[in-house]
């Protein structure tokens, strides 16, 4: 639920379809998964990795800035353009903003993992509790930002809808500059 790029896409998303918060969801749902269950199987280690982080800011980076160039060049017409085809690319969205996010890897290979720890503790039926649990609030909060983006469009001038759009870009670039300098970082030190 923190503020980030999946949240950005979903504003974005949310300005085309009041459900594109649950294909967004359905998109980090499908590279949240794997995650969890390389946790659960011993794979927390590899996520702590320098390299790997490294890796893993660099192309998170790219992919967010690349992002953010597409809102930019499509925000005028984006409204109207996807009505054909609810998921259109939330889903994808979705996986994209959430993979290549380098501080979601930090949060399960910390957090995430302590609380799948504690989960294991009740076997598999905790840890599936654990994980529909996580992704239900997940889908919940974003299925509901973009119901209120879509509800409340109705308010938005042009000149709003490029504001918006401008700022989910900016959110989207901003952490794409941040991951890229991360990545740097680490290469570095």
């Amino acid at each position: 639920m923190m503020p980030g790029p999946v949240t950005a896409v979903t504003i974005a998303k949310g300005a085309e379809r009041k459900a594109a918060g649950a294909f967004v969801a359905i998109g980090h749902g499908l590279v949240e998964l794997p995650t969890l269950l390389l946790i659960y199987f011993g794979f927390a280690h590899f996520l702590d990795r320098t390299d790997v982080k490294m890796a893993v800011g660099l192309a998170g980076g790219l992919m967010l800035l690349w992002m953010a160039l597409s809102v930019l060049r499509h925000r005028p017409e984006s409204v109207n353009a996807s009505q054909a085809n609810p998921g259109r690319g939330a889903i994808t969205a979705g996986a994209i903003t959430t993979a290549t996010n380098p501080y979601y890897y930090m949060w399960w290979a910390t957090i995430g993992a302590a609380l799948l720890a504690d989960a294991r503790e009740f076997g598999g039926g905790g840890v599936a509790a654990l994980g529909a649990t996580h992704w239900l609030s997940d889908a919940a909060w974003l299925l509901l930002i973009s119901y209120v983006v879509f509800k409340s469009k109705r308010l938005w001038t042009p000149a709003v809808h490029r504001v918006v759009f401008g700022i989910c870009a900016l959110i989207l670039a901003g952490f794409g500059a941040w991951f890229i300098f991360s990545g740097v970082d680490l290469a570095l030190g």
